[in-house]
C-alpha cells in the first residue's frame, strides 16, 4: 500500500492511494493542473485512476473536481448525501457520480470500501475506509470523534486524521471569535490533544501508521503535532505530518521520515 498526500489542510487537499494495483483519489481540493502533475510524479495519468473518492462538499475538498472530469469522467465515489451537495456545486458531476450507503461495505475494484459519517459544519461530511490486502482509514474535517468514526478506523494499518490546532494558538491567534467557536465545536475540526487521545485507541487497535493531516498553518505547528501524538503512543505505530502543499509518500512496507 502507498499513500501519497498532495497537499493536506486548508489550502486544499488531496491525496492518492494505491492498493493491490487500484489507484483512487482522495478527495480533489487542488487544481486539475497540480493534480496531474502530482499524478505523473507517482507514474500515473488520470485515466489510471479507478475512482475519486470524496469525503465533503467544502472547497478546499473539490475545487479542481469539475475541471479534472471534464478532461477524463472517473467514477465520482460518494455518499447519498454528499452526492447530493456535489451535484449542485460541481458542473457536471451527475454522470460520474456513483453513490455508496454509510457504513455498508461495498465491494468496488477488487477492493472493499465503507464511507462513515464525521461531524463536521456541513450537512453531509464522511470519512472513507479501503480493504484489500491491507487495510486504510481516513477520517479529517470533525469536531469530535464519535462511534461511527471509531468503527471506520479502528483495525487499519495505516489512517489519516486530523491534527487541526492547539487551542491556545487558536484562542490567542488572529481568527475572528465567530470562526474560533466554529473549530471548537464538535462539529469544527480536531486538536491536536482529541487526535492523541484517538491515536491511542488506533494503536490499540492494530493501527502501524499514523498520518496527521489537516494542520492549520495559523492554529498549529508541525513539531507540536507530533510531540502531542506520540507523547500519547507507545512504540507500535509510526507517526508521521503530511505537508500542507508538499508532495509526501508512505509505503507501509517501509516507512518514511516525516516531511513539513
Amino acid at each position: 500500500m502507498r499513500l501519497t498526500t498532495f497537499a493536506s489542510g486548508s489550502g486544499g487537499n488531496c491525496a492518492l492511494l494505491s492498493m493491490d494495483g487500484v489507484h483512487l483519489l482522495l478527495d480533489a481540493g487542488i487544481s486539475c493542473r497540480r493534480i496531474r502533475q502530482q499524478l505523473r510524479a507517482s507514474g500515473l495519468e488520470p485515466e489510471d485512476l479507478s475512482a475519486v473518492l470524496i469525503t465533503h462538499s467544502h472547497r478546499d475538498h473539490i475545487s479542481g473536481l469539475a475541471v479534472l472530469l471534464r478532461a477524463c469522467p472517473l467514477p465520482v465515489l460518494a455518499s447519498e448525501g454528499v452526492a447530493r451537495e456535489l451535484r449542485y456545486c460541481v458542473a457536471g458531476v451527475e454522470p460520474c457520480l456513483r453513490e455508496l450507503p454509510l457504513d455498508t461495505p461495498s465491494e468496488q475494484f477488487g477492493l472493499r470500501l465503507r464511507c462513515f459519517p464525521t461531524p463536521h459544519d456541513t450537512a453531509y461530511s464522511v470519512g472513507w475506509r479501503v480493504e484489500g490486502s491491507e487495510r486504510f482509514a481516513l477520517a479529517t474535517d470533525m469536531g469530535t470523534v464519535t462511534e461511527p468514526v471509531r468503527r471506520g478506523l479502528l483495525g487499519a494499518d495505516a489512517v489519516l486524521i486530523e491534527a487541526n490546532h492547539d487551542p491556545e494558538l487558536l484562542r490567542h491567534g488572529p481568527y475572528p471569535v465567530s470562526l474560533k467557536r466554529r473549530i471548537l465545536s464538535d462539529r469544527g475540526h480536531l486538536s491536536n490533544a482529541a487526535c492523541a487521545a484517538l491515536a491511542r485507541e488506533l494503536e490499540e487497535s492494530g493501527t502501524r501508521y499514523l498520518v496527521l493531516g489537516h494542520l492549520s498553518q495559523e492554529n498549529n505547528r508541525p513539531e507540536l503535532a507530533l510531540r502531542t501524538v506520540r507523547s500519547a503512543l507507545g512504540d507500535a505505530a509510526g507517526v508521521f505530518v503530511a505537508p500542507a502543499q508538499e508532495r509526501w509518500t508512505l509505503e507501509t512496507a517501509e516507512a518514511q521520515p516525516c516531511c513539513w
